[in-house]
């Protein structure tokens, strides 16, 4: 495999396990040219789950596009990666069919965060689902707040 750092044409791995409870191998590899370490995990690719866009253009599932996202809302939080990480690998499991609409992977990813981590899903939220003013900020904080409060009764 090619290094991502010197782009060296020939790396080693250096250890190999299984991941994502046994969907994946986890594999650290070093290249023998710069030094540097990576990893990278092998998964079994079945028939792609396929992603309509919003423009109706259809591209395959990338799990490592919503983890990248899960990973920016969670920055800085007390959230473990391999939580995300399994969500987002595990995520086609969830999906009964051959499509999924970007706005329904969306509404999944703030229902995960929203149990998860509400300073995580109002971060998400503000992305997905494009806040504007202070406002919009304000009243998605409220709604989860009114939500606590009824949990809490």
């Amino acid at each position: 495999m090619k290094c991502p750092y010197c782009g060296h044409p020939d790396t080693r791995v250096v250890d190999s396990r299984p991941s994502d409870e046994g969907m994946a191998i986890r594999r650290r590899r070093e290249c023998p040219s710069c030094g540097r370490r990576f990893t990278t995990y092998e998964r079994t690719q079945l028939e792609p789950l396929m992603v309509v866009k919003r423009d109706g253009r259809k591209e395959p599932f990338n799990p490592d596009k919503l983890l990248r996202g899960l990973l920016l809302a969670c920055e800085k939080r007390p959230v473990s990666e391999e939580v995300l990480r399994r969500f987002a690998y595990t995520f086609e499991d969830q999906v009964s069919g051959p499509e999924i609409t970007s706005e329904e992977i969306g509404l999944k990813a703030l229902a995960f965060l929203k149990e998860l981590d509400h300073v995580a899903y109002i971060r998400f939220a503000s992305v997905y689902r494009e806040f504007d003013s202070v406002e919009r900020f304000i009243e998605e904080i409220r709604s989860l707040a009114s939500l606590d409060k009824k949990e809490g009764d």
